[in-house]
Parts: structure tokens; sequence; C-alpha cells
């Protein structure tokens, strides 16, 4: 609850809540800060971008990048557009505020069933290829995100993952210019 209090006291424009409108219970939510991308490696963690999941670390004044430390759907909500909301606004607040991208770490969910034979940049490179499929991964490639690396101690305690994310990116086409484009540098392998 301190980290959630923290999130809203920091950046309270950056933090949804989708409820039903009938019964007001939650059903998922996203929680965001502005990073100054500059400032941290591209694999760097979880914890590193919150600042241990404080946000303290939320930099409106130079930041350019919408972190999108987390977010969650009810399991018995999922499939029903809520995820897809929540993006929506996500990207509508970065429009809003004029920020260059979203950036974020796409929790590998399937990575475990096949650590034993592949790589984390490989197994990102077959859910690209479509010969994966990865529930968390797919969602954010619908939701027009493009993986650059893969983050190895990202989130680790996380027995599904093994550790590893996606280091995914959105960029805001209204501030976004070809250079832009040009200075991504994806550390995965071809396919």
């Amino acid at each position: 609850m301190e980290q959630l209090s923290s999130h809203l006291a920091v950046f309270p424009e950056g933090q949804f809540v989708a409820a039903e409108k009938e019964t007001g219970r939650v059903v998922g939510m996203a929680a965001s800060l502005i990073v100054s991308w500059d400032d941290y490696d591209m694999r760097a963690s979880w914890r590193d971008f919150t600042d241990h999941g404080t946000f303290q670390n939320h930099n409106p004044g130079t930041g350019r990048t919408l972190y999108g430390a987390e977010v969650m759907v009810r399991p018995s909500e999922q499939g029903r557009g809520i995820g897809k909301k929540i993006y929506a606004a996500r990207r509508e607040l970065v429009r809003r505020l004029g920020l260059l991208r979203i950036r974020a770490g796409a929790r590998l969910c399937g990575y475990h069933l096949h650590a034993d034979r592949l790589s984390p940049e490989k197994y990102v490179t077959e859910v690209l290829a479509g010969r994966l499929s990865d529930p968390t991964l797919n969602f954010q490639l619908k939701q027009g995100f493009i993986p650059l690396a893969v983050a190895p101690d990202y989130l680790h305690h996380d027995p599904e993952n093994l550790g590893f994310a996606a280091v995914i990116e959105w960029m805001n086409p209204e501030i976004a210019r070809p250079e832009h484009y040009a200075a991504r540098h994806s550390s995965l392998p071809e396919s």
C-alpha cells in the first residue's frame, strides 16, 4: 500500500484504475512514471526503473519517456478489452504531455517452458516470428510495441519468466521524428 500511495503522490495522472460501472469493483490498473531514459541501462531491472517501486525517481522536468511499471487485469476479466483501454489511456497521456515514447518491461510469461533450449533473446525472436506465443508479449505487440532488448534480471523472483523481460517501446507519432526511430538499437537476434 505504501508503494501505491507513493505513486499517487509523485505522479497521480500516470496511475490508472479500471472499475466496473455497476459495482465499482476494480478490474485492472496501471502504474507509470516519467524517466529520463539515458539515465538508465537498457537492461536495468524493474527495481532500478521504479526506485524500488516508490517512483521517487519520477522526472517530469527532463524525462521524455513514460515508463510503464505495472499493468494488471483481473484474470477473470481478461479478454474483455480492459488492457486495451488502459494502454489507450497511457498513449493519450503520452500525447497530452508531449512525451516521446512509452517503454516498459514485458514479462516473458512462457519463457520457462522453453528455457532449456532457447536463450531469452531467441525466445523473443521466435514470438516475433509467430513460431511461439507468449501471452504478455503478444498482447504488447498488438498494442503497437516493439521489443528492443532483453533485461536479464528484470523481476528476479518471477518463476515464469526466470527473471527475464523484453524491453519494449511505443513511439509517439506526434513527436517522434525519423532520427528517433533510427536511434533504436535492438540487441535481439535476427529471426
